[in-house]
């Protein structure tokens, strides 16, 4: 069974029950989340062994947030615990035309106040097959760019997959801050994971005749883009998600994955989502796509793996994705009649 590793922050997410706004509601729905640790807990339901590296606080809170992983089987025995807080998010759901608002209260959390120097990244590998973090992390500050930047390093040597979902949030660091750090980092990236609005925000790189405020991408003009990342970094593997907006409710989803080694593009089949919580969607998609590649499939049997995994997620409330692979590659074949099973 193959070892994977995800590194970042863990937050505690308090969300208005329902799709009550900030100032209405008396009351809030308490759950765990973040980025890469979503992805750890789908690669965990898939069966595989995942690992999840942070920093928590010792704490009551702290334990909530390791005991939440735990139930999914992830392993969390490379957590540093130390620091005082759990970062937190607050999530507004959005309905119809009004769209869902996050607000962050992450200042001074334990992982962001963290030396690169409490990673032991030569043990924390061994075994390993693949590392995988998202540019959430290093936006947290210049340690944790250097810490990523020692943890890509590290599995370079020690010859494991890399991937790195690009993830850009401009309420964490500004467009050039992010290019410097992520131009580093890219070099040691083997499967890039960006959205349509990510390579855009990150590295300048703009799909041609594509509206993702009306809904309207342009698939060629994403061809380029996955094209323009792959020559300017040697990623072997580039997977844009493409989520055609049509309400905080209604989205068309699909992906491309481009393979350089034989310069082809392959195009998932596109889901008409009714979503219920669309945070987290863009992780599963990492986590399927990562499971699908270690797993041996085709570029095109991966690239409908990972869809069909993320428009599942988008029916589940809250952070983490919990399906079976069974249940994705049931949809992947085709079943999207969402008939009760008996």
């Amino acid at each position: 069974m193959a070892k994977v590793i995800t590194f970042g922050e863990l937050m505690l997410r308090l969300q208005p029950y329902h799709y009550e706004r900030f100032v209405q509601c008396d009351r809030v729905a308490f759950t765990f989340g973040g980025g890469e640790a979503n992805v750890a807990v789908s690669l965990a339901n898939y069966g595989l062994d995942a690992s999840f590296v942070t920093k928590l606080p010792a704490h009551a809170i702290g334990q909530a947030a390791v005991n939440s992983l735990r139930r999914y089987g992830v392993d969390t025995s490379n957590i540093v615990r130390g620091g005082d807080r759990v970062g937190i998010y607050f999530n507004e759901k959005g309905a119809s035309q009004r769209g869902s608002v996050c607000i962050y209260d992450r200042a001074h959390s334990a992982i962001q106040e963290a030396s690169p120097k409490e990673f032991d990244w030569d043990r924390i590998f061994e075994g390993a097959a693949w590392f995988h973090f998202t540019g959430i992390t290093p936006a947290l500050g210049e340690n944790m760019v250097e810490a990523c930047a020692q943890a890509c390093e590290t599995a370079r040597k020690k010859g494991l997959t890399i991937s790195c979902d690009l993830n850009y949030r401009g309420k964490l660091w500004t467009r050039e801050q992010a290019r410097k750090a992520m131009t580093r980092l890219c070099q040691y990236v083997d499967v890039c994971i960006a959205n349509e609005e990510d390579a855009k925000d990150v590295f300048g790189i703009e799909a041609e005749a594509s509206d993702i405020y009306g809904g309207r991408l342009n698939r060629e003009g994403y061809q380029s883009v996955a094209r323009q990342l792959a020559d300017k970094f040697g990623f072997e593997k580039v997977a844009i998600t493409l989520r055609e907006s049509h309400s905080a409710f209604d989205n068309g989803w699909s992906a491309l994955l481009y393979d350089t080694a034989s310069d082809r593009y392959f195009f998932s089949k596109k889901y008409d989502l009714h979503i219920i919580d669309r945070v987290g969607g863009g992780d599963s998609f990492g986590g399927g796509l990562i499971y699908a590649l270690l797993s041996g499939k085709d570029a095109q049997s991966a690239i409908e793996f990972a869809v069909a995994a993320s428009a599942l997620k988008h029916s589940i409330e809250g952070d983490y994705h919990m399906v079976t692979v069974e249940e994705v590659e049931k949809l992947a074949r085709g079943d999207a009649s969402g008939r009760i099973q008996r």
